[in-house]
């Protein structure tokens, strides 16, 4: 980058991002709903700011730890949707011949390794992408995504240990939505503030509203530039929500009404668009074009095969 990029120059690629990312989730709650999705899909749909802009700061050969609601992971980092989106229905031309579906979707050409059906699974993984890339002396980062209940589980405390001693070059993001399915985050733990976790590492540790994706941008280039820089490790706790229940088939009247309105008045896209960093005319250009992009997404996978049974043990075992 030649030059740092001020707030009008990413509002555009921003934008696209969210709203590629909010549709998708629309249109893969439609397939659920029309049975043509095996199993569950963990929707993105309301934390659309904290992939978009934490990912925004990467180079191509970084890495990225994902979830069980990791498809944003995966669109703000530039995965095809084409595939993506065959992949969530099954079929053979998804990344991973649909044999992940998706809870453990993965794009390996974009550095992702794949999302975990695991709470907190994925964190020692990318935290040994971390260790690899010190290792080889790459100076690559690694970002570790992960929900307000991963902090329970003690390979969060395990990983973080360890790439603190360490000083690994990754980057923890707590997504914050509350909800570790219908558990709310501030009934079981006595500190409702997660980043405060990062002091018993000797780490950074801060807070950021995680549905201004321009907060999120700016608190993870200062992780990342600190990680590359071979300074150690960084805790930072996005708060946002999640619209939807913890699943498609969750309709999560557990969460109080009022909570949920208030959320969605201040979620990521509209907090964007108010911001005025965009005429109506560039957001219906932007809109257009993604839903172009979705259409085609749904058909390529409405009409690819589904994997032949001779393929249920390729890819399984290594020889």
């Amino acid at each position: 980058m030649s030059k740092k990029l001020g707030y009008s120059d990413l509002a555009g690629p921003f934008y696209t991002a969210m709203y590629r990312t909010r549709r998708f989730e629309e249109e893969v709650f439609e397939f659920y709903k029309r049975g043509l999705m095996p199993g569950l899909a963990h929707l993105y749909l309301g934390q659309e700011a904290v992939s978009v802009g934490a990912c925004a700061v990467l180079r191509e050969d970084d890495y990225i730890g994902s979830t069980h609601r990791g498809h944003g992971h995966l669109i703000a980092r530039g995965a095809d949707l084409n595939r993506m989106m065959a992949e969530i229905l099954g079929k053979e031309t998804g990344y991973s011949k649909g044999k992940g579906g998706s809870m453990h979707i993965m794009a390996m050409d974009k550095g992702i390794l794949g999302a975990n059906g695991i709470v907190g699974g994925e964190i020692p993984i990318a935290v040994g992408a971390a260790y690899s890339a010190r290792y080889r002396k790459t100076a690559q980062v690694t970002l570790a995504f992960f929900g307000d209940a991963s902090t329970n589980e003690g390979t969060f405390h395990e990983a973080v240990n360890i790439a603190a001693a360490w000083d690994l070059p990754i980057v923890f993001i707590i997504e914050n939505n509350l909800y570790g399915i219908s558990v709310d985050i501030r009934k079981v733990t006595k500190e409702h503030r997660l980043s405060k976790r990062a002091v018993g590492y000797g780490i950074p540790g801060l807070t950021i509203d995680g549905n201004d994706v321009f907060a999120v941008y700016e608190a993870c280039e200062k992780a990342v530039d600190r990680a590359r820089k071979g300074e150690g490790p960084t805790l930072i706790e996005c708060t946002t929500y999640r619209w939807q229940g913890h699943h498609v088939g969750d309709p999560g009247d557990y969460r109080p009404a009022e909570e949920v309105a208030a959320w969605k008045a201040d979620e990521p896209i509209g907090k964007l668009e108010k911001r005025g960093l965009l005429t109506e005319a560039e957001i219906t250009c932007i809109k257009d074009a993604v839903e172009a992009e979705i259409r085609a997404a749904c058909k390529f996978a409405e009409e690819s095969p589904y994997p032949p049974e001779t393929e249920a043990y390729t890819d399984v075992f290594v020889e």
